[in-house]
């Protein structure tokens, strides 16, 4: 059974020090680097934010971290972060990209928000990766990286959805935690839907 590797988010805003620092958030690249060479394909994922973006609490006149309404649906705000073309959108210089085949940059519509790596929040808009993936025979995904609650999440949810095994590499992955108790609800989620939680990177292999 073929599987793959992806690699959520691990940007400089998202690492310590950045706009949306995720806490201990550049402990995992070691562990990620060491896990890309046991996938038969390792695809990264990037927030792509264009300015004045939808998510952005400033656009808004609104506080980080308020909940809002728009066409898409409840919409947490967020700091300005992974801005196109900036350097807190880049990856962290120490994660190895060399086994990346694939780069899915998401979030780049204005008015539409981004957690999944295979759906935009409208859950209209693709992103393709799932053919991409399907035309290369895999059937089993792993997810690591930034945020655990969010895109990691999200992603998982998806890729169960569309017929994918899925497990969560709980080692390799950090989260946001907001509000406070999310990360211990989307892994009760994940865990409940079936979603495979690894606490080590030693075996990657799924069911």
């Amino acid at each position: 059974m073929k599987k793959a590797l992806i690699i959520t988010d691990v940007q400089n805003d998202f690492c310590p020090g950045g706009a949306l620092a995720v806490a201990g958030g550049d402990e995992i690249i070691a562990s990620i680097n060491a896990l890309s060479q046991k996938f038969d394909r390792v695809v990264a994922t990037q927030d792509w934010h264009p300015a004045g973006h939808v998510s952005f609490a400033g656009r808004h006149g609104r506080r980080p971290y308020e909940r809002i309404r728009i066409a898409s649906g409840e919409q947490e705000l967020w700091p300005d972060h992974c801005v196109q073309g900036t350097a807190g959108a880049d990856f962290h210089r120490d994660l190895d990209l060399r086994a990346v085949s694939l780069i899915i940059r998401k979030g780049i519509h204005p008015g539409i928000d981004s957690y999944s790596t295979f759906l935009e929040n409208d859950r209209k808009t693709e992103t393709g990766l799932h053919y991409y993936l399907r035309g290369l025979g895999i059937e089993s995904l792993c997810f690591c990286g930034l945020a655990t609650d969010y895109c990691v999440h999200y992603s998982a949810l998806d890729a169960l959805r569309m017929g994918f095994k899925v497990a969560v590499l709980l080692s390799a992955c950090r989260g946001v935690d907001v509000p406070a108790g999310n990360i211990d609800r989307a892994l009760a989620d994940m865990q409940a839907r079936g979603i495979r939680l690894i606490e080590g990177t030693a075996d990657p292999v799924l069911p």
